[in-house]
């Protein structure tokens, strides 16, 4: 390994010369305190920049173990340490002059959720603290401005590194608070599944957010209220005893008019399976973290997926057991969605009527009568989600406003009456009693077939010029194919989708074989994830900045909208 001084002198002797001379920088180099590894450099001042990261050794570091050995807890430090590296280099970024992106200091920023990223790796043996970030190399227009660099790499990024990723320069309660939090949020999910609940709602929780472009919490907003019927306690290992409101698995059905808070309530319970920071407002809403959020999406690519359990006797003699579309129907793109969640492993459907295809979810008794059975080749999903949870297991949270008919259904209704859930499960059902039940001639529930097996595409997968590229939460471009990902709800940031990119080139190049299923090479992708980390699935020298884990469940559904997909 090469000293800060050989690379003083390096940067010295390249000043001036093209700008292809960065390249000789590339290497590893002791601070001291730290190793410097630039590990990718840029070819043009214009270009992605250079790829750095800078690693120190756990008894340099110092942070206690406690801090580090659990895993919630371990990623609850990564995310600070990021957010505090962070704050520090937007202070330095373009503070060194240049063409292009010359002086830019950039590293993930996280939002509102915490997740786990490669920006910032914590050793789960060694507390070593690793941080992978990106530097725009400068230049005068396109020669080697070494004077500008030196300014960054022994003046800027030392100071963020002294004052964001040492023990001794942080705030102790701070990091404290934060894994306090994290075992607070941990302990929760342990309880919610030995009490049977899916979803906990902590009373003063803020749901509604500033806008549809911010993320934080709605000033003055209404804070959340459990009804006494529903309401749970958790006696929490640092926060101590904490109510809110438990939603029981079964079928939830959330009612009310419109502007009341329905929706608001279940974008929170799909952002639930996520933990959130503190000062967030939904810290403690907590969520099963399989629960998947389906909905219609016109347009869709099914791949040979079982949605007979839906959809039988297609007029136009089109197999249901094995269905196929690049341009899946509003219905049929929704039972393929509920078929896939199953398949994925997933405890609960969140569905909201808004985002639905309305055959799908229902057929009123004038149209059982006007439209008979052996005309209608749909199977409404009210005719299924007491079997789906009886049968599966599987938990239904629907909101629902304009219809009434999953009140005979529903294990528990909640009205949201101006931001505040009101238990009207009793009420709800006397009613629907007054009212005559329009019988269900739906066939026989029979489980759906999982075994699809994924065969090898080698033309794609071993092409060595194959690109991946993101377009932000919209979907990945795989060479010129573009995986939709639009609807895919509970991806909340890009970087979950650079990490999907990687896994679906990795899935291709060693898990497509013919002989695995869809499911046996998303476990495969798990498990390797669980062992290795991200890095297992890159392939590369060095280990992109800008990956956060995705959940098995968005595995799935990248794997299922890729219309390349040979099954």
């Amino acid at each position: 390994m090469k000293s800060a001084e050989d690379l003083r002198a390096l940067l010295d002797r390249i000043d001036r010369r093209g700008y292809p001379a960065y390249k000789d920088t590339k290497g590893a180099y002791s601070f001291g305190k730290y190793i410097l590894g630039i590990d990718h450099v840029q070819g043009d001042p214009f270009a992605a920049p250079s790829k750095v990261s800078v690693r120190l050794a756990g008894k340099t570091a110092g942070f206690l173990p406690e801090l580090y050995k659990e895993k919630h807890r371990r990623i609850a430090m990564q995310d600070y340490l990021l957010r505090q590296f962070g704050k520090r280099i937007e202070d330095y970024s373009f503070k060194a002059r240049g063409s292009g992106k010359s002086g830019l200091m950039g590293v993930s920023r996280p939002g509102q959720e915490i997740l786990e990223r490669s920006a910032c790796l914590v050793d789960a043996e060694t507390g070593d603290v690793a941080v992978h970030m990106e530097i725009g190399f400068p230049a005068n227009g396109r020669t080697v401005n070494a004077g500008e660099l030196k300014k960054i790499l022994f003046g800027f990024l030392p100071e963020c590194v002294e004052k964001s990723l040492l023990y001794k320069s942080l705030p102790a309660d701070k990091l404290k608070e934060n894994a306090d939090l994290a075992d607070d949020q941990h302990f929760i999910r342990e309880k919610m599944t030995e009490e049977g609940l899916v979803v906990f709602v902590a009373n003063g929780a803020i749901l509604p957010r500033q806008s549809g472009v911010s993320d934080k919490p709605m000033k003055g907003a209404v804070a959340f209220s459990s009804p006494e019927s529903l309401e749970v306690a958790f006696d929490l290992p640092h926060k101590g005893m904490l109510k809110g409101m438990g939603i029981r698995k079964g079928v939830t059905m959330i009612a009310g008019g419109g502007y009341h808070g329905k929706s608001t309530l279940l974008e929170a319970i799909e952002r639930g399976v996520y933990n959130h920071i503190a000062g967030d407002g939904r810290e403690y809403v907590i969520t099963q973290d399989t629960a998947m959020k389906i909905r219609a999406e016109d347009g869709r690519s099914v791949k040979n997926v079982d949605i007979s359990m839906f959809i039988r006797d297609l007029p136009n003699g089109k197999d249901t057991k094995a269905f196929y579309s690049e341009d899946a129907s509003g219905s049929t793109s929704q039972a393929a969605g509920v078929v896939e969640a199953m398949e994925a492993g997933a405890g609960a459907l969140l569905i909201d009527e808004d985002t639905s295809a309305t055959n799908f979810m229902i057929r009123d008794e004038l149209m059982q009568r006007v439209v008979s059975r052996n005309k209608e080749p749909i199977i409404p999903f009210i005719d299924r989600v007491r079997e789906l949870y009886e049968k599966e297991g599987l938990s239904t949270i629907l909101v629902a406003g304009s219809s009434g008919s999953y009140f005979r259904k529903a294990d528990c209704i909640i009205q949201m009456d101006c931001y505040r859930p009101v238990d009207i499960t009793d009420f709800a059902r006397e009613e629907a009693a007054r009212f005559p039940a329009s019988g269900s001639d739906a066939p026989s529930y029979v489980r759906p077939s999982f075994a699809r097996c994924v065969k090898s595409d080698k033309a794609v997968w071993e092409n060595e010029r194959l690109k991946i590229k993101t377009m932000g939460l919209d979907g990945i471009l795989l060479n010129k194919e573009t995986i939709d990902m639009r609807y895919v709800e509970q991806l909340v940031d890009t970087e979950q989708l650079n990490a999907l990119g990687y896994l679906l080139k990795y899935a291709g190049a060693h898990l497509f074989d013919g002989r695995k299923t869809v499911r046996e090479a998303a476990d495969a992708l798990v498990g390797l994830m669980e062992e290795k980390g991200l890095e297992a699935v890159c392939g590369g020298a060095y280990l992109p900045v800008n990956l956060a884990m995705p959940r098995r469940q968005e595995i799935f559904a990248c794997l299922n909208r890729y219309r390349g997909l040979k099954l």
